[in-house]
């Protein structure tokens, strides 16, 4: 017999996250106790043990999937192989830094699920966020230019934890980084976006992938393509059947 689908997909891209992973699955778990889930991690090429790490945890988490990438291709394509594997209309995401508090995720997802269908994602907002003053102070420029460029209604792409509709995700143009355009995209697709505050933690173990300069640099590559995509978008209005 067929195993019933979960009614959430938790996906974590990680990628050289030993120590932190295990700990973040064991937190996933916790949170969403007594709930149909998974939780789907995708390490990414990872050099370290992490992947040794999480699959060790697999007899003490049944719920527990671990996939793992031949070769190394960035958050955005783990995210993607994630969603691809995952099993539920309903996934959430956060980073494998540890520094999305699982408590949150349930908020979430549970707002999305109460939402009607046109909202496709709820955004997490880092209310406090825990980084340097000089990644806080790029990301609130960055966070300003695009939403003023896109108009996608967003105070905080790049935060890890979201909420979307599977289905709705599938349908948008992939591409690297995707993940920080989340918000946009569902607009262009005629959806709405919903956001809630959440906590942010202090990173405990291992280091941050992006450096500021980095982040710029793909980041306006990135918002030109956006910015064309929304000019080739065209809304059919109701669609029916006959």
């Amino acid at each position: 017999m067929t195993e019933a689908a979960p009614d959430i997909s938790v996906v974590v891209p990680v990628h050289d996250e030993a120590g932190a992973a295990g700990p973040l699955a064991r937190e996933i778990a916790a949170a969403f106790a007594g709930r149909s889930f998974e939780m789907v991690f995708v390490n990414d090429a990872s050099k370290d043990t992490t992947l040794d790490e999480l699959r060790a945890l697999q007899a003490e988490l049944p719920m527990l999937r671990v996939l793992s990438h031949g070769s190394n291709a960035g958050q955005s394509r783990a995210v993607r192989t994630g969603v691809l594997a995952a099993r539920a209309p309903i996934v959430v995401t956060l980073d494998g830094d540890g520094q999305n508090p699982p408590a949150d995720a349930p908020k979430l997802a549970d707002l999305l699920i109460a939402s009607p269908s046109t909202v496709a994602l709820v955004g997490g907002v880092r209310a406090k966020r825990q980084d340097t003053e000089a990644k806080r102070w790029a990301s609130r420029w960055a966070n300003r230019i695009r939403k003023k460029l896109l108009n996608d209604d967003a105070a905080d792409t790049g935060c890890g934890l979201k909420a979307f509709r599977r289905e709705v995700f599938l349908k948008l143009p992939y591409f690297d980084h995707i993940h920080r355009y989340l918000p946009a995209l569902m607009i262009r697709e005629g959806y709405e976006n919903r956001y809630l505050d959440v906590d942010h933690r202090h990173r405990e173990t291992g280091q941050s992938k992006y450096t500021n300069w980095g982040r710029l640099m793909a980041s306006f590559s990135d918002l030109l393509g956006v910015m064309w995509l929304k000019t080739r978008a065209r809304q059919p209005g109701a669609i029916s059947e006959f």
